[in-house]
């Protein structure tokens, strides 16, 4: 799988990642359920992350590392040296991408927030009831009150229930 002229250099290294990887989690039943890049340390990890209705095992992590390797080693999308790992989102996943929120609207969530609502709670747990493209939704906390949010003011929103 090559990719065209001139799209190396396009988009972040997740996104580009993502690209290369979406068709190859297919190809091998699985679904790619995020891309990320980061740096701890001095190290650079590359984290992606994959899910199939039954579950993933450690041999569906090894079957996606041994396919996206050489791709990554042939396309070469990231130019500092790097650590590659391929897992299951886990049970209390991170909803990261819209077809995230979409796909887990009436799941219980946990919302860490950047800023301290005016009662000075940074943490809220409720109901995904709602989601608008690109970044907005809303989650039910009791009989009586909804909250909505900005992804971009959240520093995570994760799933709290492992029957999603």
């Amino acid at each position: 799988m090559l990719l065209e002229a001139g799209m190396k250099k396009k988009g972040s290294v997740a996104e580009r990642v993502w690209q290369m990887a979406e068709p190859l989690a297919g190809q091998l039943g699985l679904v790619l359920w995020d891309v990320q890049f980061v740096k701890e340390g001095a190290q650079w990890y590359l984290r992606v992350f994959i899910d199939k209705d039954e579950g993933v095992g450690i041999d569906d992590c090894v079957d996606m590392t041994h396919a996206l390797s050489p791709v990554l080693d042939q396309e070469d999308p990231i130019p500092q040296e790097y650590m590659l790992e391929v897992s299951s989102p886990g049970l209390n996943r991170k909803l990261t991408r819209p077809q995230h929120f979409q796909a887990l609207l009436g799941a219980p969530v946990l919302v860490k927030l950047i800023r301290p609502l005016e009662d000075g709670r940074r943490e809220l747990s409720g109901e995904l009831t709602g989601f608008t493209p690109p970044g907005s939704f809303e989650i039910q906390l009791d009989e009586e009150t909804s909250v909505s949010f900005e992804k971009k003011e959240c520093v995570s929103v994760t799933v709290m229930d492992e029957d999603f």
